[in-house]
């Protein structure tokens, strides 16, 4: 029987608290080692009385179920003891057994990784700061970790995908469970392009109290955790001090004196428990040391202002010569031009072969499954993606335009 069967079996113990398998299994040398126990080495363990009991039924229908319900979905599952399984979250205190993951591969051990959290009901400073976050880490070459709901996470998520970043969302359910509904373009966006990840199985609703469990994956996975926006009665302090048990760096954007949605992140910043930030600089001149391998430069510092009576640097005049050649200008309305082989590593395939069936046409998501050839499913994730980096645009009637045009050299 396969070794992962016997995790599927030990996770899925109703009563077993976070962390306890893995725990568990350590202590007696693996998943099927607890599995092959018997009630007398349970009690010699000294476990609950009710934990026993689950753990002396060695059915395998439910393990067999998930195994087919992540095949069919697409989902891979990480144990604790798998080489992929990602070293930061193998270290923190009560880490999940088991990792269900869909979407890109990625090596957060090797990555600046940044837990971006906040209020769902963000003031539009807080969405302002959030997008600005998200965006700023994206084009440093940052990792932003969030969950998917609408606010903060969804601010700081959608900005680092128009920006090209990497993305992961932490879910509070099993991957294939959608919650809240508003945010299913970001799930399959993130699905696409990113990488989801949940220690439930499929099918598992999302619960209130799944949410503190959750987070300390986010930050567990994270070298910081950045906290937007968040009252002092929030989520969000939770996750801030599950961070700093996790001996990872907090930070926070302040906000108004007074403002109930910037309680949170103003304690924290006054109790001395979050570095004060205003940009992803602020954070990310943390990391640039030992990292310096894996973020881009970023934007040139803003020249200071002259003193009084300073002289200022000369001036070299131009040297003489033809003035160059003005570039050719595409004046389609609305549109930037662009060549197929300029943009080529920009796109996916699917991108591509949406934007050159488009042209300067709006047509509907049936349309382009016909031009295309593409699925269906293919082509809204297309879209879906495209219209959040602002390459295409949603018009009325569920035709879509694109605001570049994308065209191969002869």
């Amino acid at each position: 029987m396969s070794v992962l069967k016997y995790w599927l079996w030990l996770t899925t113990r109703p009563s077993i608290r976070p962390g306890e398998a893995a725990a568990l299994a350590e202590r007696l040398g693996g998943a099927e080692q607890v599995y092959v126990a018997d009630r007398a080495e349970y009690e010699l363990l000294g476990l609950p009385s009710k934990l026993r009991e689950e753990l002396c039924h060695k059915e395998m229908d439910w393990p067999e179920r998930i195994l087919e319900d992540c095949a069919r979905l697409n989902i891979r599952i990480l144990t604790i003891q798998d080489a992929a399984y990602p070293e930061r979250l193998r270290q923190i205190d009560a880490p999940p057994a088991l990792l269900y993951v869909k979407g890109k591969n990625l090596s957060f051990d090797e990555r600046v990784v940044i837990g971006v959290v906040g209020s769902r009901r963000a003031s539009p400073y807080g969405i302002e700061k959030a997008a600005e976050l998200g965006r700023d880490l994206a084009r440093r070459g940052a990792v932003v970790v969030s969950g998917v709901a609408q606010g903060v996470d969804a601010a700081a998520l959608r900005s680092a995908i128009r920006a090209g970043g990497t993305v992961c969302s932490v879910l509070g359910g099993g991957i294939d469970v959608v919650y809240p509904s508003s945010s299913a373009d970001l799930y399959r966006v993130v699905s696409q392009v990113g990488t989801l990840i949940s220690e439930y199985p499929p099918g598992t609703a999302t619960e209130g109290w799944h949410y503190p469990i959750r987070n300390r994956i986010i930050s567990g996975l994270s070298l910081g955790v950045a906290a937007v926006e968040a009252s002092v009665k929030s989520g969000t302090l939770i996750t801030a001090r599950t961070a700093l048990d996790q001996n990872r760096d907090v930070f926070a954007f302040p906000g108004l004196a007074g403002n109930p949605g910037s309680q949170g992140t103003n304690l924290l910043i006054q109790r001395g428990e979050a570095k004060l930030i205003q940009s992803a600089a602020d954070i990310l001149v943390e990391y640039e040391g030992l990292y310096s391998a894996r973020l881009r430069p970023g934007p040139p510092r803003k020249r200071e202002k002259r003193e009084p009576g300073a002289q200022e640097a000369p001036q070299h005049p131009r040297p003489k010569g033809p003035e160059p050649a003005p570039q050719a200008v595409d004046n389609s309305e609305g549109r930037a031009y662009s060549t197929f082989q300029e943009q080529t590593g920009e796109f996916t395939a699917e991108e591509k072969a949406i934007l050159l069936a488009l042209g300067e046409e709006r047509l509907r998501p049936d349309d382009l499954v016909e031009r295309t050839g593409l699925p269906a499913s293919g082509v809204l994730a297309s879209l879906t993606m495209l219209t959040m980096r602002g390459i295409l645009a949603q018009r009325p009637g569920n035709f879509f335009e694109a605001l570049i045009l994308l065209r191969e050299k002869d």
